[in-house]
């Protein structure tokens, strides 16, 4: 499960580790929590809603996720919103999904200064749990629905000095990823401004040859020349062409501190004994 605010938040942090984990056989869904109303390419807000959500579905096809879930949150406004809600429709989908992994903003982040990120992160943080417990929402699980928490979790890096604990080599994945970044074209940092340049450039009656091509083929050139630099410097740093880092938790063998039933049945199937 990935849960982004924005439309270029996945594409950004995370997109070629989704794809290794689709191609290794997982099958991914895309929450997108605002309605991303004030990232856009005209004034009006209809259009921009419009071109983000259309390209929240392109972003899954690229990817291979299987579908898209939009909240429809007001952007840059999701502090105002009630997390309760936020948390039970979380809670929810993940219940009904079956979702084990989810791919995520660190709530806690260093430096993080929009809203819609860390109410986000916090809300996801507190449903990974909640979703496994059987008295929260008992309506959902009354309607059919098992308590299924989440085992893997991958806070993503957006700010320099946010923590990362595992550095994923997406070297093999980098095409997908560049096609990921290219889909943005409504706000993306990179998604359009290779046709937009080249347009610029044949203006003045100048042309750049990495940009010769189509559009989408300036923009995705674009992307690899100028938009993968941090991507580059870790995987390179760590011994890799491209590489995404991450904070992850692994939940798959329980909290410190818990009780492993397995071993508790080991220890009585081998010390029991009979009371006659």
């Amino acid at each position: 499960m990935a849960v982004q605010a924005h439309v270029d938040d996945i594409p950004l942090f995370c997109a070629g580790t989704i794809a290794k984990l689709i191609s290794e056989g997982y099958k991914g869904y895309l929450i997108n929590t605002t309605n991303d109303e004030k990232c856009g390419p005209t004034s009006s807000m209809g259009e921009t809603i419009l071109s983000n959500e259309r390209e929240v579905e392109d972003l899954a096809n690229v990817l291979g996720l299987q579908e898209v879930f939009n909240l429809g949150y007001r952007n840059h406004r999701m502090d105002e919103a009630s997390p309760l809600e936020l948390r039970a429709r979380l809670v929810f989908l993940f219940r009904h999904l079956k979702a084990n992994t989810v791919f995520i903003f660190n709530p806690w982040g260093e430096d993080e200064e929009n809203p819609d990120h860390y109410v986000t992160g916090r809300a996801v943080e507190a449903a990974c749990w909640m979703a496994g417990m059987g008295k929260d929402y008992p309506e959902q699980v009354a309607a059919g629905m098992k308590p299924h928490g989440i085992k893997e979790k991958y806070y993503w890096v957006v700010r320099p000095g946010q923590p990362f604990n595992l550095v994923v080599d997406i070297s093999d994945q980098i095409e997908t990823k560049i096609a990921a970044m290219s889909v943005n074209k409504s706000q993306g940092p990179a998604g359009a401004h290779g046709s937009k340049l080249q347009a610029s450039l044949r203006d003045k009656g100048l042309h750049l040859p990495a940009l010769e091509g189509d559009s989408e083929t300036a923009d995705r050139e674009y992307i690899r020349l100028f938009g993968l630099k941090d991507f580059r410097d870790l995987g390179q740093e760590h011994g890799f062409d491209f590489a995404e880092g991450f904070y992850h938790i692994s939940l798959r063998f329980g909290f410190i501190g818990s009780v492993d039933e397995k071993k508790v049945q080991e220890y009585v199937d081998k010390n029991v004994t009979s009371l006659s």
